[in-house]
């Protein structure tokens, strides 16, 4: 859009600054990301130490223990978890996007809106590293269009500036929104990294109390304790980690160096950790049965935590166990190979999908219409295909290209159409200006006129033809109405003044008003077809003596309003209303300038009736942006009965509108 007092809104150079801000979060959310990924692999390679450790410490208690070799287990562990974390390393990376190059400028908004919430903050950098720079290319393409017209309208290049429209306020919201939760992912992670610094800190200064206290116990059932809590702190600063882990370290030694462990205890707690894993190897045996190998994969690996962290079992069963785990997991594995295998054929099935979706699109691409209606109708029905389109999954990489070309082309061409329909739209309306300017232009030779009765019906005969001329532009329509109904306003007022019987006819139409106001006083409660006559009749009454306009006003008003007092238990609220409404027109129609007055009124139904809608639209806007929280949700709640009200009070206005737009 062109900014004609020259304000500078280039949101290209905004985003430049975004776009900078956002390398250096990336940056450092990188190095955030592989400190974490390190800091993580040392906790996990600390339990497996940790075990071991508390275990020969526990051994040397008594004779009868034998020595439990965990090197073996740790090792078959470490081998699959690296697969599985190199599997889902990778996964997101490998994962098709679709060819944003193809989307509009709506379809870009919706995409970013779509993940702006996403807490995948590493596939959403990917997607936006794809949506931003082909949005821009929108941009400056859409301001390099601006620019010629603005300079061929005979503008200067220095006074142009760039407005944002909807579609770059919303995308600039949607990625601002993206950005500032990353930055608070981040900064939060390393916030609770501290916090981890300290809570094990503290843990390490009640270990060293454990260890210099007396009770033996006690301290075994309080140091395993500590162990559960040492294990669920999450990750510290990778400067203390190794630090941290040998003060530990170092503090179990000292402590089953110290105190002699009761092997029955020992032996005790190695029992419920086999049956801990027993259990852990039925759900695995349980998942290498299911067909569902996402699934699969996605639960294994939480198996595979928790039997880490599982402390040791009886030595004769350490073994077996681990095998039977093992076996169940390999089988899970293969599955995956096949998996994988088969999913060419999976994509083949896509590309014959697609293909038939954009079967369904070529209709769209004949369609005509002189109808606003049927072509909103074949819009919703295109924006379902694309929906079912987006649901189908991925084709061979061989064949998305063309593909995904061939179905955008199509989608594009029929929006091109309904372009051209809207512009050929926009030149009829100005063809209608052209006429009722015209009108207008009549209406005002004739406004002079002393010839009361010719010129009045030649002017209700212009009246007639302005209604049936099609709309004019909108920035138009109130200002030529109001330029012809001043002009037959003009001659109706002189009309009025000028007539000689004016006086006498006058005091007749009050007459026949204070008759019909007296027969309506003595109406029956609820009789609304009868009052409805009168009504009618009362507005086909002409004008009454100045001096009595404002009393017979009120006489009226007061009739229908004792009316309706009188048929409180029979109407009901609705009936209510529209018997005030025809009330209201009744008394317009029969006073002057009533066509400009009815206009005025059915100007400001329909204003109260945009005013609301877009209050509507902006409430469903700001709600979009609410976050999960009780102050949100409140106000979110409080937003909701506001739109409710909202459509009841617009769908009360419309009925009145029909009730004024259907007086002749």
């Amino acid at each position: 859009m062109i900014d004609e007092k020259g304000t500078s809104e280039n949101p290209k150079e905004n985003n430049s600054e975004l776009d900078n801000e956002k390398e250096n979060v990336e940056s450092t959310s990188e190095n955030q990301v592989e400190n974490s990924t390190s800091e993580q692999v040392e906790e996990s390679t600390e339990g497996q130490v940790e075990d071991s450790a508390l275990e020969q410490k526990e051994e040397k208690t008594t004779d009868d223990a034998p020595a439990e070799d965990n090197q073996t287990k740790a090792s078959d562990d470490s081998t699959h978890e690296q697969e599985q974390d190199d599997h889902d390393e990778h996964h997101d990376e490998d994962e098709e996007l679709p060819d944003y190059s193809e989307f509009t400028k709506e379809q870009l908004v919706e995409a970013i809106k779509e993940i702006s919430k996403s807490d995948n903050f590493k596939q959403v950098d990917r997607i936006i590293n794809e949506i931003k720079p082909v949005f821009d290319e929108i941009y400056e393409k859409e301001k390099k269009e601006a620019l010629d017209k603005f300079l061929a309208d005979g503008g200067e290049e220095a006074d142009f500036a760039m407005k944002h429209d909807e579609l770059n306020e919303r995308f600039d919201a949607n990625f601002q929104l993206y950005r500032d939760r990353r930055k608070k992912h981040y900064r939060e992670l390393e916030h609770q990294k501290d916090e981890n610094l300290k809570t094990k800190i503290e843990i390490l200064d009640r270990l060293r109390d454990l260890v210099d206290g007396e009770e033996t116990i006690t301290g075994l059932n309080v140091i395993k304790e500590i162990q559960k809590e040492w294990k669920s702190v999450g990750p510290v600063p990778g400067n203390q980690s190794k630090t941290l882990w040998a003060n530990y370290n170092a503090l179990l030694d000292r402590y089953y160096d110290q105190r002699s462990i009761l092997f029955e205890l020992k032996e005790l707690d190695r029992k419920k950790n086999l049956e801990a894993k027993i259990e852990l190897c039925v759900k695995a045996e349980d998942l290498a049965q299911s067909e569902d190998v996402p699934y699969a994969i996605k639960h294994l690996n939480d198996l595979h935590e928790e039997y880490k962290h599982i402390g040791p079992v009886p030595k004769e069963e350490q073994e077996p166990l681990w095998q039977r785990f093992k076996a169940a997991s390999d089988a899970i594995y293969e599955k995956r190979k096949e998996f994988v295998k088969n999913l060419k054929e999976i994509q083949t099935e896509n590309l014959e999908k697609k293909e038939e979706i954009i079967e369904k699109l070529k209709p769209f691409l004949d369609f005509d219409s002189d109808r606003i209606k049927e072509w909103n109708t074949k819009t919703k029905e295109i924006l379902a295909i694309q929906k079912d389109w987006e649901a189908t999954g991925q084709v061979p990489k061989e064949n998305a290209k063309e593909i995904n070309k061939n179905f955008w082309g199509n989608f594009k061409q029929f929006f091109a159409n309904k372009h051209e329909f809207f512009k050929r739209l926009d030149s009829m309306r100005e063809e209608n200006l052209k006429k009722k300017q015209e009108f207008v232009e009549k209406a005002k030779e004739l406004s002079e006129s002393t010839e009361w009765n010719k010129t009045a019906d030649q002017l209700k005969g212009l009246q007639r033809q302005w209604k049936e001329v099609g709309p004019v532009p909108e920035k138009f329509r109130e200002s030529i109405y109001k330029e012809f109904k001043a002009a037959c306003d003009k001659f109706f007022e002189n009309k009025r003044a000028g007539s000689k019987d004016a006086q006498k006819e006058f005091e007749e139409n009050l007459k026949a008003k204070e008759d019909i106001i007296s027969q309506i006083n003595g109406l029956e409660p609820g009789d609304l077809d009868q009052l409805d006559a009168y009504e009618q009749a009362y507005g086909k009454i002409g004008f009454v003596p100045k001096e009595a306009i404002q009393k017979v006003k009120e006489d009226f008003s007061n009739s229908i309003q004792n009316f309706i007092d009188k048929s409180e238990d029979v109407l009901n609220d609705e009936q209510k209303e529209k018997v005030k409404l025809m009330a209201q027109i009744t008394k317009i129609m029969a006073g002057p300038n009533s066509d400009r007055k009815l206009n005025q009124k059915e100007n400001s139904l329909r204003k109260k009736i945009g005013d609301l809608q877009n209050d509507i639209v902006t409430w469903k806007n700001n709600m979009e942006f609410f976050a999960s929280s009780k102050t949100a949700d409140k106000l979110k709640k409080e937003f909701e009965e506001k739109i409710e009200d909202a459509e009841k009070e617009i769908s009360l206005l419309k009925k009145q509108l029909r009730i004024v737009r259907s007086i002749d």
